[in-house]
C-alpha cells in the first residue's frame, strides 16, 4: 500500500471554496482509477506550528505502486496538478510530496 501525501502552500488570496473544489476534483478520480482506495483532504489542524507554511494538503491511499502510477499519469490528474501548482505560493516550491510504502 502506498500513502501519497501532498502538502500545499496555497496563495493567501485563495478562497476556501476554490481549495475545496481542487480537493473534490482529486477525490473524484477514485471512480476512474482502480486501486485508488481512499482520499483525505483539508487544512492542517496541528497546533505545533511546524507546518512551514504548508497549511493544506491531501493524502491518497493506493493499493500498490501500479495504482499510484496510473493516478500520476491520468490526464484529469495532470490538469488538477497543474491547477494546484498555479494556486500555490511559489509554484512547485509551494508543493511538498511525501510517500510511504506501508
Amino acid at each position: 500500500m502506498i500513502l501519497h501525501t501532498v502538502l500545499i502552500r496555497f496563495k493567501a488570496s485563495m478562497a476556501e471554496a476554490d481549495k475545496q473544489a481542487l480537493y473534490d476534483a482529486v477525490c473524484g478520480l477514485q471512480a476512474d482509477i482502480p486501486g485508488m482506495e481512499q482520499v483525505w483532504a483539508g487544512p492542517n489542524i496541528s497546533s505545533e506550528g511546524l507546518d512551514g507554511g504548508f497549511r493544506d494538503g491531501f493524502v491518497v491511499r493506493f493499493a500498490d505502486r501500479s495504482a499510484r502510477d496510473s493516478f500520476l499519469k491520468h490526464p484529469d490528474y495532470l490538469v488538477i496538478g497543474d491547477s494546484i501548482v498555479a494556486a500555490t505560493d511559489g509554484g512547485l516550491s509551494g508543493v511538498l510530496l511525501f510517500e510511504l510504502d506501508v
